[in-house]
């Protein structure tokens, strides 16, 4: 665990340092529209591209990485975003953890847990902190006779924007994980609220 918390420091005392100047959208903790299903696909680990069309225009390319411990698992996640009309682009890095805290029952059908991240976009003059937090509630359906599994969520999400102009947003996040092979997911997300947009990945899982 002592590398995990180097990392999430590094990630803390980087977002700080370059916190400041205008207000960067926020969805999960690299400010864009991508979320998390209930519980994990991987047993040990997994990895993953993210690609993001953020509404308003612009393209995120991300990396991902997450491991396993009990019901918890960490995330961590970088990449770059190319705004719309010729805007700077900026550096993404961010940090993702997810705990299982709800389980199905007779009286409620839905799986959850609990999202908690810190990141930030970063570039000159324009850096922004971002924390998320939110609650992923989903069910896995297997259909009969199919290979195929897939997970559709929600996702309702806060977001604490901190920079020379904090702000606090909200957003609904809508998704699906699709199991297409014991070792790859397909994965697209949509964001609804203060920050609207689509992103899709291909995991790797182990």
């Amino acid at each position: 665990m002592s590398w995990t918390r180097g990392m999430c420091l590094l990630f803390v005392g980087v977002a700080f340092s370059m916190a400041g100047g205008t207000r960067a959208a926020a969805a999960q903790a690299t400010g864009l529209p991508t979320f998390n299903a209930p519980y994990r696909a991987f047993t040990r680990s997994e990895l993953g591209a993210v690609l993001t069309f953020p509404d308003g225009g612009g393209t995120a390319f991300e990396g991902a990485y997450r491991m396993s411990s009990g019901k918890f698992d960490l995330g961590f996640r970088g990449g770059i975003f190319t705004p719309g009309g010729g805007g700077d682009s900026r550096l993404l890095i961010g940090a993702e953890a997810r705990q299982r805290v709800v389980t199905h029952t007779e009286d409620f059908p839905l799986d959850g847990a609990l999202i908690l991240g810190i990141g930030g976009q970063l570039s000159s003059g324009s850096s922004a902190l971002i924390v998320p937090i939110g609650l992923s509630l989903g069910r896995r359906i297997d259909p009969k006779d199919s290979k195929i599994s897939i997970v559709p969520y929600v996702q309702p999400s806060g977001f604490l924007v901190a920079g020379n102009n904090s702000d606090f947003l909200f957003d609904l996040g809508l998704g699906a994980d699709f199991r297409l092979t014991p070792k790859f997911d397909a994965r697209i997300s949509a964001g609804l609220g203060d920050v609207e947009g689509v992103s899709i990945s291909a995991v790797w899982v182990h």
